[in-house]
């Protein structure tokens, strides 16, 4: 496929705001696509590389080529040549590089430039999301759209369903079963203002502990046992004491949903920051575990005995984690029968609060487990109102934080696929967050223009906010009041940051 094709196509989907729109002009791409495209067409779609960041600064990208008169290029050839830019290194890498984009350019007309730039530097906006890709594949292959997203649930990449549906068609779904060893998204919860609210939305329902860890999900077949995260990352080797609990569970082969933490010698946990160092500690292991352990916490059961479970009821889930998880090693619940229970759960959660954890989850008895999506049926809730935002830019800083990038910018998705600022803080940081954001956001820097220095949005942060008002300042018409920065989440992607109409869901008080 040309590279030609999938920029205009780009551009055509950018133009318009119809899902069903941008469904019908995915499909014919994805019609014209041979299967070996599609590992580089579909991320290309979303705005990302393959090969992840290539070191190509604005510098480079700013240097003007006279584009070529005619299309040529393929993306299978793109591809080798950015994969090639990537590895890049050494001795005169700066000069390598210029060369290698100014051949890339070169060989690009005018409409190819622009799509590589946004490719290049994060900033592709055509809204062609996961989602509306898996409709489309599914209306270019002739195959039912529940089938597609199940098969991308349970492969845990829509790459690799697309590959086979284009190779082999709608019978290729049967491949996509749920695997020990293989890991899949996880599900997800929505947000609640109060546990009043989540209980009335979902009646009799579990309450459960929101632990302030990392999210995991464990496998085990016989001896062997594979750790992953929330993004599928395979992070075995850094936890050997979660392999060690997993191995002296009652069943041989399972696969279950929950949490690591770490909690400090009077039982209460360690701060994020902590825990998730010590999960991204690749060096002396052994150390790391002995300083800062780490505990698994299980709340759910995928798959135990060789038996799918995901579509059970959570109350069926779950009798098959405790049959098989002993009590320590379980999320600590009560289940409550609907608003007339209200003081049970509204307790729990004060005992949860009191021992250190930042909510409650309120689960629906009755659901399936919805993986890979945000179900209605998981509500968390949390005594703060916080928001997972997507940095923009940011302002060098003055006084004591001369030399540092302070002030955030701050972002909301959009239904289009990019971002709308919400305001900006410099609330919050520590001196470490302050060293480690600036060196952080200058790898991601595109344009430094006085004080302010905008980058790719690729960093989630968590900040906490008292509440909303009307601005006209801002794209959405509102503005984040007293906004403070809590953490960053680098275990996020900008994709799962929050949304606009989330955000504005939840203060119909002051929607524009």
């Amino acid at each position: 496929m040309l590279l030609s094709r999938l920029a205009r196509v780009s551009q055509e989907v950018a133009a318009t705001s119809a899902r069903s729109r941008k469904i019908a002009l995915l499909a014919e791409l994805f019609r014209e696509a041979e299967a070996d495209d599609v590992p580089i067409v579909i991320p290309y779609l979303a705005g990302r590389l393959p090969q992840g960041r290539l070191g190509v600064g604005w510098k480079v990208l700013s240097r003007p080529v006279t584009p070529a008169a005619e299309p040529s290029l393929a993306v299978r050839e793109v591809d080798a040549l950015l994969t090639a830019l990537g590895e890049v290194s050494g001795p005169g890498s700066q000069a390598e590089r210029v060369r290698l984009v100014g051949e890339l350019l070169g060989a690009s007309t005018e409409d190819e430039q622009r799509f590589l730039f946004g490719l290049l530097t994060g900033e592709v906006r055509q809204g062609a999301l996961d989602a509306v890709a898996v409709e489309g594949l599914a209306q270019a292959t002739g195959a039912p759209p529940a089938d597609v997203r199940r098969a991308v649930m349970l492969a845990g990449s829509l790459q690799t369903v697309a590959e086979a549906l284009l190779a082999d068609g709608p019978g290729a779904l049967e491949r996509f079963r749920l695997t020990v060893g293989r890991p899949v998204l996880p599900m997800l919860a929505h947000s609640a203002s109060s546990v009043a609210e989540a209980v009335a939305k979902l009646g009799t329902c579990a309450v459960e502990e929101k632990l302030d860890g990392i999210r995991v999900q464990v496998h085990r077949d016989g001896d062997t046992v594979r750790v992953h995260t929330r993004t599928l990352d395979d992070i075995t080797d850094r936890l050997p004491e979660v392999t060690a609990a997993a191995r002296e569970l009652r069943g041989e082969r399972f696969i279950l949903d929950g949490e690591v933490i770490s909690f400090d010698d009077d039982g209460r946990p360690r701060s994020f920051q902590e825990t998730a160092g010590r999960v991204g500690s690749r060096v002396d292991v052994a150390t790391a575990a002995r300083e800062v352990p780490v505990s698994p916490v299980f709340f759910d059961a995928l798959s135990v005995d060789g038996r799918d479970l995901l579509d059970l009821p959570f109350t069926g889930r779950h009798a098959e984690l405790a049959r098989l998880v002993p009590e320590p090693m379980r999320v600590r619940r009560t289940v409550v029968s609907g608003p007339g229970d209200l003081a049970a759960a509204e307790d729990f959660l004060a005992e949860t609060l009191k021992r250190g954890h930042e909510g409650v989850v309120v689960k629906g008895l009755d659901a399936s487990y919805s993986a890979g999506r945000r179900g209605a049926s998981w509500l968390k809730v949390k005594p703060v109102h916080t928001l997972d935002l997507v940095v923009l830019a940011a302002e060098w800083g003055h006084g004591r934080r001369t030399g540092k990038l302070s002030n955030l910018h701050l972002g909301a998705r959009t239904a289009d696929g990019g971002f709308a600022m919400l305001g900006k803080t410099f609330k919050g940081m520590t001196d470490a967050m302050l060293t480690w954001q600036t060196e952080r956001l200058r790898e991601l820097a595109v344009d430094e223009s006085g004080y302010v220095v905008t980058v790719r949005p690729e960093l989630v942060v968590e900040v906490a906010y008292d509440g909303l008002q009307r601005s006209t300042r801002y794209p959405a018409g509102v503005t984040l009041r007293f906004a403070r920065v809590i953490r960053y989440r680098e275990d996020k992607r900008p994709q799962e940051a929050d949304t606009v109409e989330t955000l504005l869901a939840a203060h119909p008080e002051v929607r524009p």
